[in-house]
């Protein structure tokens, strides 16, 4: 269940790239622009000299040939500049449905998670329900023993399976080592019923311990051990 985790990174890699690939477009029409502005006041300016020149001297049939070359190469500049806008519209209409389907898949890949999560802890009620049936049966099998056991000790114990059973848990999911040593707060999402307030029934108290060592409980004879 946890293999699907990877899918919100892949949605943002997806829309980081489209982000990329839009900005490198952005900026070559902004060159071109740049160099379109750059084109168009050498022109105006070379038309200004050409009519002066005009003015005070019969006409020149290179410059005006130059002139026309001109005017040609500024045309051709407009229009792969109008075609640029066009690709730039084309682009900001694929990464917005690039970016819609990067949110789908991300509000799907959510919701898997958060049924994981929904089942992640069913399995840990149902575990801690079938290691609590079991701690009866045990006791019920062990004769003498559970005759110096009461109701008050099975209990505790199953508390303390409880408790051990929430640790590994939390260990698992948050990666932590073996000395790592949770808080109640902690271990409270993962206790049956999100009930971190598991207390023993004879008053003891419980001492959490690290990750691998079990929980304990002050009353002699309440130990997981038994």
């Amino acid at each position: 269940m946890k293999q699907k985790s990877w899918l919100p990174w892949l949605c943002v890699l997806v829309a980081l790239g489209c982000a990329g690939f839009l900005y490198g477009a952005n900026r070559r029409q902004q060159d071109e622009l740049m160099k379109l502005r750059q084109d168009s006041q050498e022109l105006q300016t070379l038309r200004a000299s050409a009519e002066s020149k005009e003015a005070q001297t019969p006409a020149d049939s290179e410059e005006l040939a130059r002139l026309r070359k001109d005017k040609e190469e500024l045309l051709r500049l407009r229009s792969e500049v109008h075609q640029l806008r066009e690709e730039k519209q084309q682009l900001n209409i694929q990464v917005q449905s690039v970016q819609a389907n990067a949110q789908a898949a991300q509000a799907q890949a959510q919701a898997e998670v958060a049924s994981a999560k929904a089942a992640q802890a069913a399995a840990l009620s149902a575990q801690q329900q079938a290691a609590a049936m079991s701690a009866a049966q045990q006791a019920g099998a062990a004769g003498s023993t559970v005759r110096n056991l009461d109701l008050q000790t099975l209990a505790c114990i199953n508390n303390l399976r409880q408790i051990e059973g929430a640790k590994q848990q939390w260990a698992l999911e948050n990666k932590k080592t073996a000395e790592a040593v949770p808080t109640v707060e902690d271990l409270a999402p993962y206790l049956k019923g999100n009930n971190a307030q598991l207390a023993c029934p004879a008053g003891g108290v419980y001492t959490l311990n690290a990750v691998g060592v079990e929980p304990t409980c002050s009353i002699p004879g309440h130990s997981l051990s038994k």
